[in-house]
């Protein structure tokens, strides 16, 4: 078989919304996982990517790494007043390095939805698939 393209997507869970990123490789899961985040506050076509920032995390618990990788992201969101909509990340050995392209918020334009409080452990899932692509999927509290 062969593997299959990366995507993100939103799934139901209860009060909070789920993030799901699928890709050929683990970094490009977790880059999926991050873009269907940024989807969950404003249409990503809406965010200029043209402001980068590098974030850095280290775990060797894959899941574990998800979590921290997107709640570093809540973090930057929240402290620089940005979204992003454009992520490279690379993983080598538990860390995980990641450049982040976005702009500062501007209401009138995003129109933001809610405001992320962070990810979870709720429904929290990083694994290879039959096909050889990685699923990265957990629930991010609104």
């Amino acid at each position: 078989m062969t593997q299959s393209a990366a995507y993100w997507e939103h799934f139901d869970h209860e009060a909070d919304i789920g993030v799901r990123g699928v890709g050929p490789t683990l970094a490009q899961a977790f880059e999926q996982a991050a873009l269907a985040m940024s989807a969950v506050i404003t249409p990503l076509e809406n965010i200029d990517t043209r402001q980068a920032i590098t974030i850095e995390c280290t775990g060797d618990d894959p899941e574990v790494l998800l979590v921290d990788w997107l709640n570093a992201l809540v973090y930057e969101m929240a402290t620089r007043n940005m979204l992003f909509g454009r992520y490279a990340v690379q993983i080598e050995s538990g860390t995980l390095t990641a450049t982040a392209w976005g702009e500062p918020v501007d209401v009138q334009k995003h129109q933001p939805a809610v405001e992320i409080k962070g990810a979870t452990y709720t429904a929290l899932r990083v694994t290879k698939t039959g096909d050889g692509s990685w699923i990265a999927e957990t629930v991010v509290d609104v």
